[in-house]
């Protein structure tokens, strides 16, 4: 071995250890998603009545990828002007239901889960007499 290849090298970038300016870009699109966020949350709440907003929080605990579809129709129907009025509990449902509709023309059907029962007699009061 050669004693340089032992030294360190003294021409190291100095301008790689300046601080991140990415740090600030990061906070700026933090408030801006949460600002994203709190428009679209606004806009669901002028377009949906009570009952229905109360449905869709509902369905967003138990699947948040099929509310977050439901709002983006949602609001992609209210900004084209496609919705009269505040949507109803009713319209909800069938746009639900609709929405199943095609996710089942186009994509394969969740299937759920089949538990067997056993159907026999199981006797397991018989203490033997």
């Amino acid at each position: 071995m050669a004693d340089s290849d032992l030294t360190p090298q003294s021409n190291v970038d100095l301008s790689n250890l300046q601080p991140d300016e990415q740090q600030p870009n990061a906070a700026e699109q933090e408030s801006k998603r949460e600002a994203e966020a709190q428009m679209r949350r606004d806009l669901l709440a002028t377009v949906l009545d009570s009952a229905a907003r109360e449905r869709l929080s509902r369905i967003a605990l138990v699947s948040p990828s099929r509310s977050s579809q439901i709002e983006g129709i949602l609001l992609r129907m209210a900004q084209s002007g496609q919705l009269r009025g505040r949507v109803s509990e009713q319209q909800l449902i069938d746009l639900l239901e609709q929405a199943d509709e095609v996710q089942g023309k186009s994509g394969p059907k969740k299937k759920g889960q089949i538990y067997q029962r056993r159907k026999d007699y199981d006797d397991d009061d018989d203490f033997g007499f």
